[in-house]
């Protein structure tokens, strides 16, 4: 039993690792190549694992020449347009100024319920409204509203938008993360001067955020946590 659990943990890393390197893509954005690749090494490392007399090396040698095999495919994808299309095909219209393009559905093989769904979580009940709709390499659907039913935003109200910036975490839980600092543009006797204003101590903080603007958000812990 321990040994088993020995080497599920040893081949949980080895995914982790080789998933690490091809990247950080979320599985309904990977490409084919991808998704076949993690497939692939999903299959192979449960080997030793279904089967305890096969060596761990069994996994380790296909895993690691499976991710290179990968890496080299993505370098020459980077490079070459044609092979990159070959391998991920292109972005294709399949709704311009109003009108779908029922060919462009049906060598896709996507249904119109299914183009229609989409449209709705996107927020465009009438296909009318919408000025193109693209079908992404990954799958996804891009959707680019017509001119008169775009969101507002500053720039079209010609307004002057205020700067804004990431907040970063500067108290987790009653403990400071001073390894922000220098992002949030503060230090530990600015984050003490901002719990003073409100009486509270560090241990007091669930968590505090500061932008580079010195804006800080605080919460609370709450009593009994």
């Amino acid at each position: 039993m321990l040994i088993t659990f020995f080497r599920a943990v040893l081949i949980y890393f080895l995914i982790i690792l080789a998933l690490r390197f091809m990247g950080k893509r979320q599985v309904g954005e990977m490409q084919p190549t991808e998704l076949v690749v993690t497939i692939l090494i999903s299959e192979i490392a449960s080997i030793p694992l279904e089967d305890t007399d096969t060596p761990l090396f069994a996994a380790f040698i296909p895993v690691i020449l499976i991710v290179c095999l990968e890496l080299v495919i993505s370098g020459i994808s980077l490079k070459s347009v044609k092979f990159r299309r070959l391998l991920t095909g292109q972005p294709i219209i399949v709704i311009e100024n109003g009108v779908i393009d029922q060919k462009a559905l049906k060598s896709m093989r996507i249904s119109i319920s299914d183009l229609l769904d989409t449209l709705r979580l996107k927020g465009y009940f009438d296909v009318s409204k919408v000025k193109y709709a693209i079908v992404e390499m990954n799958g996804q659907i891009s959707v680019m509203p017509n001119e008169n039913e775009a969101p507002l935003t500053a720039t079209t109200m010609k307004l002057i938008a205020k700067k804004i910036s990431i907040p970063y975490t500067v108290i987790s839980d009653g403990t400071l993360i001073t390894g922000h600092f220098k992002q949030a543009k503060t230090s530990e006797s600015e984050i003490q001067n901002e719990l003073k204003k409100h009486g509270l101590t560090l241990k007091d903080v669930f968590l505090m955020t500061c932008d580079e603007q010195g804006n800080y958000y605080t919460v609370k812990k709450e009593k009994g946590i």
